[in-house]
């Protein structure tokens, strides 16, 4: 009987997601055609209009996961969180529930979150010319063997990303990044790893945000997401078996990497910069892991309880 339960409800669930989709998606992407008129004041007007338009669409969503899924989220946070601040937002990343869960906590506190896409995805249908509209910055990045044969464009990606960010000159934005490049899995796991509940993570993502970015992007938030149940599936969650979830959150300020000598241009020029910069965020991971076992061993303590 519970079972049938958890189907109807998530199957209602679901069409619920995709009516407040097909509804929000219609009137953003007429505001994102409308950003093809070449004036500035206007285009502004309308990348304000589409953000809107897209945080209705999350807090409908968010409505619907208070009715149906039932989901208990618990936000440990240190530092405050503004909508006025630019930043850099990373998360250890277990699955596709992950989205939903930073969408959920940092709607309306921090300007909308953003991710960086491949220059390719702007041909995709519909969602090309939605993620065009929403200002999600599209960047060119060249392999190693790439850049070999035409040495001349070395550093053009940078500067291509760049000029894509200049539209974040005057409005706040949240970037965001998730630095282990996939879903944790066990199997994914390499040899010998440090880690046993995270994946090793990847500087490069970051380090090119942080330059393209510049002095604009002022904040790290380091996020951690820890599901006590397990990890769950997006069918889990809409169904209403995903009882709690608990989001750990830690500011820092992008200035002291700076400053510290932690990060700087020289990342994608100097081996030993580089080197300093994957170790600050290996170290990083390694906190991260340690929250996690400490938030496993407390859940297993209060079951046992």
């Amino acid at each position: 009987m519970q079972q049938l339960f958890y189907v109807l409800n998530g199957s209602v669930s679901v069409c619920i997601y995709f009516i407040n989709t097909v509804i929000c998606v219609t009137p953003l992407l007429f505001f994102s055609v409308c950003k093809l008129i070449p004036i500035r004041p206007w285009q502004t007007l309308m990348s304000k209009t589409v953000d809107a338009i897209a945080t209705l669409w999350i807090g409908i969503n968010n409505l619907n996961q208070k009715i149906f899924s039932r989901t208990r989220f618990t936000l440990n946070a240190s530092g405050e969180l503004r909508k006025r601040d630019w930043y850099l937002v990373i998360a250890n990343h277990q699955s596709w529930v992950d989205i939903l869960t930073l969408q959920r906590v940092f709607n309306r506190k921090v300007p909308f979150l953003k991710f960086f896409l491949k220059q390719n995805l702007i041909f995709v249908p519909f969602l090309g010319l939605a993620w065009w509209g929403l200002d999600f910055p599209f960047m060119k990045r060249y392999s190693k063997s790439f850049l070999a044969k035409n040495p001349h464009l070395k550093g053009k990606d940078l500067e291509t990303t760049k000029k894509a960010c200049e539209k974040f000159r005057n409005s706040p934005v949240s970037i965001m990044n998730f630095v282990e490049g996939t879903r944790f899995s066990p199997k994914k796991l390499p040899q010998n790893s440090a880690f046993k509940r995270l994946l090793p993570p990847k500087s490069g993502g970051i380090a090119f945000v942080m330059s393209a970015m510049g002095e604009r992007l002022n904040k790290l938030i380091n996020v951690t997401i820890y599901y006590p149940g397990g990890i769950p599936s997006f069918w889990d969650f809409v169904c209403g078996k995903v009882k709690n979830v608990i989001v750990d959150v830690d500011t820092i300020e992008i200035n002291q990497l700076k400053t510290s000598g932690i990060f700087n241009e020289g990342y994608f020029t100097d081996e030993n910069q580089k080197q300093k910069f994957q170790q600050w965020l290996n170290q990083l991971w390694l906190q991260k892991e340690d929250k996690l076992l400490a938030l496993e061993k407390e859940h297993e303590s209060s079951c046992g309880h």
